[in-house]
């Protein structure tokens, strides 16, 4: 009984911790997403950010359906939270929204390493 109840924790905080990653892939794609027409507006017309942060929206949108699929043949739940809204809408210029994407990709990819960290303790595949 104590062991499942070991199991049963590990497998939860794993759970927790896809789901974390699932949420933070989620933001930037919503990040992204407006970042996108504020480039492809009018009044701005760089288009090619304005495809580039398109693209990279459905990119990291692309990225959650993995391990909501894994959660899924683990017999796991998805449990979100709520997905906040992007700090700004006005960018000014490419140089300062290409920051603020790296900033995000950084966030996403040490999210990805310490999920990775995890299931290695745990001797999780």
């Amino acid at each position: 009984s104590s062991s499942f109840s070991r199991a049963l924790e590990h497998h939860q905080h794993l759970e927790a911790s896809i789901s974390c990653q699932i949420n933070l892939e989620l933001y930037t794609s919503c990040v992204c997403l407006p970042t996108s027409y504020y480039f492809d507006h009018d009044d701005v017309a760089l288009k090619n950010f304005a495809k580039y942060f398109l693209h990279q929206s459905h990119e990291e949108r692309e990225h959650t359906e993995k391990p909501m699929k894994l959660q899924n043949q683990r017999g796991g739940r998805i449990f979100l939270q709520d997905i906040k809204k992007p700090d700004r809408h006005d960018w000014e210029n490419g140089l300062n929204a290409t920051e603020c994407a790296l900033c995000l990709e950084r966030s996403v990819n040490q999210s990805l390493l310490e999920l990775h960290k995890l299931a290695t303790e745990k001797n999780d595949p």
